[in-house]
């Protein structure tokens, strides 16, 4: 299991994590969502062992991953932008990491080179970013690590690839159980693989749930009226957004569905939909309810 355990880290008098604290469940894959700036790149290298947290710790099946060898050969790190020397070939990073990870598979290894479209003999540098994160992701995925951390994995890559990535990722979970950690601005990725999501915002959590229970207290509804009884709907219900396209209203609204839906149906609706909403959606709304949305930031 990995545990946060009331994580601080500052940079200066810049507060990046504010006593951050949850867990994510072996076998997960968990996707860490937020505003720009709200720590999520902190806390992947914090849980990586890269970086020291001020106070509390990250915890990987019980050990402290800081200055943990046994704990950081448990786990691989892919950072938004990775580092590699002027010479390296992918071929020579395996050979670096086959010392590394006392779970390095050549059979992997050489079965992932095949599926992605660059040449292992090649130098990283002259690639391009995406090429870069793919190459990046065979070592990763031939180390078979028990944790494997992302940071905005699905930038540059073309949409085969990260159709590609989807699926190696979920076969490493159905296989191995492996836990995967990915942060993203790509919310539309992210829902197609994650099972469970974190929300932070200013360093601190805003939400953490199963990604099918996130969206069960958060509804949006299309309803239109005969006559103007839209604000009986607005008025009586706990709506986040509202949107008319003449007599249609699309309402973003917070609470039980088949209370909502009940209340709705009271007023005598000629057409009503209950849709599902997107990961970008609840992202939207639970952030609205922090105060970080578009009218607070164009006032």
């Amino acid at each position: 299991m990995l545990e946060i355990k009331n994580i601080t880290k500052k940079f200066g008098d810049t507060v990046a994590l504010d006593n951050l604290s949850f867990t994510i469940p072996d076998g997960s894959v968990f996707g860490l969502i937020g505003s720009n700036g709200s720590g999520k790149s902190t806390l992947l290298r914090i849980i990586s062992g890269v970086y020291q947290p001020d106070a509390g710790s990250a915890m990987i099946d019980g050990m402290d991953t800081f200055e943990c060898p046994e704990a950081k050969e448990k786990c691989f790190f892919i950072p938004d932008f990775p580092f590699v020397y002027n010479n390296s070939t992918v071929s020579g990073m395996a050979s670096l990491y086959r010392d590394m990870y006392p779970t390095w598979s050549e059979e992997k290894f050489q079965k992932i080179s095949c599926l992605f479209p660059i040449d292992v003999k090649s130098r990283i540098i002259n690639m391009s970013k995406g090429m870069q994160r793919q190459a990046a992701l065979i070592i990763a995925l031939s180390a078979c690590p028990k944790y494997i951390m992302l940071d905005e994995i699905f930038d540059g890559l073309d949409p085969v690839v990260r159709q590609l990535v989807k699926k190696l990722l979920m076969e490493m979970v159905a296989e191995c159980g492996t836990t995967v950690v990915i942060a993203s601005h790509n919310l539309r990725e992210l829902e197609d693989v994650c099972d469970h999501v974190g929300l932070i915002h200013k360093g601190g959590i805003v939400m953490e749930k199963e990604l099918d229970a996130a969206k069960l207290g958060i509804h949006r509804i299309q309803v239109v009226f005969d006559e103007d009884k839209g604000e009986g709907v607005l008025s009586d219900l706990n709506v986040v957004n509202v949107v008319r396209q003449g007599k249609m209203l699309t309402l973003t609204v917070r609470g039980d569905g088949e209370e909502i839906e009940k209340r709705v149906r009271q007023l005598d609706p000629i057409y009503m939909e209950m849709l599902p909403l997107t990961l970008e959606e609840v992202f939207i709304s639970e952030m609205e309810a922090v105060g970080y949305d578009i009218n607070n930031i164009l006032k």
